[in-house]
C-alpha cells in the first residue's frame, strides 16, 4: 500500500515537471518571436546599402531569400494646391455729355469745361469725320482732363497704346480711373484714358502737279500756271456750320445742294472725282505757288485733271456726298501741306 502511494507520487512530480517544461519551451519560443519582429526591418525603413551588402551570392541565388523593399503609401490628408487666378477691374469712368447749343464753337465748348478743343476730339473722334456732328442740338462725351479716350483693341498693350500716343507707360498707369494694377491686364472693348494725348486727325495728300501732266495739243509741254496770291469765297453764302479748329481742318458752309462753287484762285486742277477718305466728290486745285484748295461733299464736278481754271470759274455744284449729313461744301486752303484757317485768306469769317 506504501509502495502504490509512492509510486502515484512520482508520477505526479513527473507531471509537473513535464508542465514547466512545456511552458518554459512556450517562452522560449515567443522571445525568439518577438527579437525577429523587432529585428525585421519596419514598413517606414528603407534598406540601407550595409543591409544590401549582408545578402550572399547564395542568397541572391534564392529569390525567396532575397528582402523586398517596402512599398510606401502616403495616405495623409494633403489638400491640392489651389490656383491663383488673376482677375483684373475694368475701367470706371465718370463722362459727362453736353449737348451743342447754336453758336457753340469748339474752342468755347472747351472752355466751359477746362479742357483743350483737342481733348472733344479725344473723346469724340468722329467729329473729324462728319461735319455735323457740331451742330445744334449734337451730344457730345466730354472728358474730365485733356486726353484720349482709346477704345481697346484685341492685342493691344500698355506699351503699345503708350507708342502711339506718344505717353509714357507710367502716366497710363497713374490715371486712377483706368483701375490698372499688376500684371496691368487691359479688356478688349472697354476704354482707358491716355491722359495728355492728341488724337491723330489724318491728312489725305492730292496728287502733285507733275502727276497730271499731259501732253495737250501734242507740245509735251505741261500746262504751268500760278495764282494770284488772292482767295474769294467758292460760294456766295455765309452759313457756317463749322469752323476750323484741330479737328476739323477746314471751314463748311451750309446751302441749297446744287449751287454753283467756284475757283478761289487760279491754278491747275489736280483732282476732280469720287474720294474714299471722306469727302465725297471732291475738287483740288493747285495755284502753283505752294497753295492748294480743296472743294468737299459736291453733287456735281465740271473740270477734269490737268484743267486750268481761273479765279471765279465754276468748278462744280454743292451737294451732300462723303461723310455728310446736309448739303453744305467743305472748303480748305493748304500751305505746303499745311492745313491753315481759309478765313485768313478770304477776309474774315
Amino acid at each position: 500500500m506504501h509502495e502504490q502511494k509512492s509510486a502515484r507520487q512520482r508520477l505526479a512530480g513527473y507531471a509537473v515537471l513535464a508542465l514547466v517544461a512545456g511552458l518554459m519551451a512556450l517562452g522560449w519560443r515567443a522571445a525568439a518571436d518577438t527579437t525577429a519582429q523587432a529585428d525585421a526591418p519596419s514598413p517606414s525603413q528603407e534598406v540601407t546599402t550595409d543591409d544590401a551588402a549582408a545578402i550572399t551570392v547564395a542568397d541572391a541565388a534564392d529569390p525567396a531569400a532575397v528582402p523586398v523593399a517596402p512599398v510606401i503609401e502616403d495616405i495623409a490628408f494633403v489638400p491640392a494646391a489651389v490656383p491663383q487666378t488673376f482677375i483684373g477691374r475694368r475701367p470706371e469712368h465718370q463722362l459727362q455729355t453736353y449737348t451743342v447749343e447754336r453758336g457753340d464753337t469748339p474752342n468755347g465748348i472747351a472752355d466751359k469745361f477746362g479742357i483743350q478743343a483737342t481733348t472733344l476730339l479725344g473723346g469724340n473722334p468722329l467729329l473729324s469725320q462728319e461735319s455735323s456732328l457740331l451742330q445744334t442740338g449734337v451730344t457730345l462725351i466730354i472728358l474730365p482732363i485733356d486726353g484720349v479716350l482709346h477704345d481697346v483693341q484685341p492685342g493691344d498693350t500698355l506699351e503699345s497704346i503708350a507708342a502711339q500716343y506718344s505717353v509714357p507707360v507710367e502716366t497710363i498707369i497713374a490715371y486712377e480711373a483706368n483701375n490698372l494694377e499688376f500684371p496691368f491686364r487691359l479688356f478688349p472693348e472697354t476704354q482707358i484714358m491716355v491722359p495728355g494725348a492728341v488724337r491723330d486727325v489724318f491728312v489725305w495728300t492730292p496728287p502733285t502737279l507733275a502727276s497730271v501732266r499731259s501732253s495737250r495739243e501734242g507740245s509735251g509741254v505741261t500746262p504751268v500756271i500760278v495764282g494770284t496770291g488772292t482767295y474769294i469765297y467758292p460760294v456766295g453764302s455765309r452759313s457756317f456750320s463749322q469752323y476750323f479748329w484741330y479737328g476739323h481742318p477746314g471751314i463748311d458752309i451750309a446751302l441749297p445742294e446744287g449751287t454753283a462753287v467756284v475757283a478761289s484762285d487760279t491754278g491747275t486742277v489736280t483732282f476732280a472725282g469720287w474720294n474714299i477718305y471722306g469727302f465725297g466728290n471732291l475738287i483740288v486745285v493747285n495755284h502753283g505757288n505752294g497753295y492748294e484748295t480743296f472743294y468737299a461733299h459736291l453733287s456735281g464736278i465740271s473740270v477734269v485733271p490737268g484743267q486750268i481754271v481761273y479765279q471765279g470759274n465754276v468748278i462744280g455744284s454743292t451737294g451732300n456726298t462723303g461723310n455728310s449729313s446736309g448739303p453744305h461744301i467743305h472748303f480748305e486752303i493748304r500751305a505746303n501741306g499745311v492745313q491753315d484757317n481759309p478765313c485768313f485768306y478770304v477776309g474774315g469769317c
